[in-house]
């Protein structure tokens, strides 16, 4: 468990007070700017149906020394929810908002997405634009934390994606990763304040708080600042909850069993709570993801909370930001500053903001010969 002070947020606004104010904050309106002339949504890709999972999941797995077993494993927890993955569906909610957003505020960009391991694919997306004559374009990764899958291997597949088109290729340039930015912390702070008024008004203040993010392998985090970017998150949702002291648990690992991998798992985390004296709730927020998809509905909405069920604990779980209208506005800040240059780059916390062009031996894979991407 960590004490809100572990992770000072230097100064920035912490409460109520500040969470009513952030709404009003938006950059001027912007027309367009001939740099870029449109915008890519990168995501990972999910089943859509019970014949599309074992060919989603052969994908996700080529080149794994991971065994049929495990891979028929994992195809149960599609085939529990019908063999539909939600994260299609709710990208195409999130770039629904997004346009409504563009339309409205500007810059005017067409939207495009691809996806790397099922339909519509990456390659698809970048050939689709080649044809409309796009040259440049932004991305923005459906990640808000740098790691080796969540930014690098996204790279590499866009390169990859690139590299049949030759010189009618678009250049693509990612926006920068936003853990901290302020509209996350205050979409952040608003599907946990709704998931604290789920509980009974005398338990509120004793419910415990676990953050949950997708655990990876030790090495691949030692690497990059996946950790600390997730520590940082934490503590700022924490202190602009006033609440003095939350934990960070990983979920849904996948790796071989010999190999370290991040922890606590969630479940280790409940079983600590659990035998922790006058411990009745537990706060889920799985802030490593974006959407509801297969890992949050499988492994904290079934599982964990199968496990809480048998340890007493009532568990409540935080939505995740989806299409909230502040994240969407976050999306939006975010291709502004990139299109203006020296325009804020608004961060809360320590780490600041990240980096717009990712250095060479940005978040290796931990593995050998990691490829450079082109991008």
């Amino acid at each position: 468990m960590r004490s809100a002070d572990d992770n000072p947020t230097t100064g920035a606004p912490v409460g109520e007070a500040w969470l009513r104010a952030l709404p009003d904050r938006s950059p001027p309106p912007l027309a367009g700017d001939s740099t870029y002339d449109a915008l890519l949504v990168v995501s990972f890709g999910g089943p859509e149906g019970p014949d599309d999972v074992l060919p989603f999941l052969e994908n996700v797995l080529r080149g794994k020394p991971v065994p049929r077993e495990r891979l028929l494993e994992v195809a149960e927890h599609y085939y529990h929810f019908g063999g539909v993955s939600p994260l299609n569906a709710q990208n195409r909610d999130l770039i629904a908002a997004l346009e409504r957003e563009l339309a409205a505020h500007g810059p005017r960009l067409p939207i495009y997405w691809g996806n790397r391991n099922w339909r519509p694919l990456l390659s698809d997306a970048l050939e689709q634009m080649a044809r409309d004559g796009v040259r440049r374009a932004l991305a923005f990764f459906t990640s808000a934390y740098s790691s080796y899958s969540g930014c690098r291997q996204y790279r590499e597949n866009v390169a990859d994606a690139q590299a049949p088109l030759g010189a009618a290729a678009p250049a693509v340039d990612k926006l920068r990763v936003f853990h901290n930015h302020p509209l996350f912390i205050s979409a952040w702070t608003d599907r946990l304040t709704s998931a604290l008024a789920r509980l009974p008004a005398e338990r509120r203040g004793s419910a415990e708080l676990i953050f949950t993010a997708h655990s990876i392998p030790q090495a691949m985090a030692d690497s990059c600042r996946y950790v600390a970017q997730l520590e940082s998150t934490a503590g700022l949702l924490a202190a602009a909850l006033g609440r003095a002291s939350w934990t960070l648990a990983y979920q849904s690992r996948s790796g071989s069993p010999t190999q370290p991998w991040l922890e606590p798992d969630i479940g280790d985390a409940l079983e600590r709570m659990a035998a922790a004296p006058g411990t009745r709730d537990v706060v889920v927020a799985p802030i490593g993801f974006l959407s509801d998809h297969m890992e949050v509905l499988y492994d904290l909405d079934v599982e964990a909370r199968e496990r809480a069920d048998r340890l007493g604990l009532n568990l409540e779980r935080a939505a995740t930001v989806g299409s909230h209208p502040l994240f969407v506005r976050m999306i939006r800040e975010l291709i502004v500053e990139r299109m203006a240059p020296g325009a804020e780059r608004p961060a809360l916390g320590e780490l600041g903001p990240s980096h717009d062009v990712c250095p060479a031996n940005c978040c290796p894979s931990g593995r050998p010969a990691s490829k450079p991407p082109a991008i």
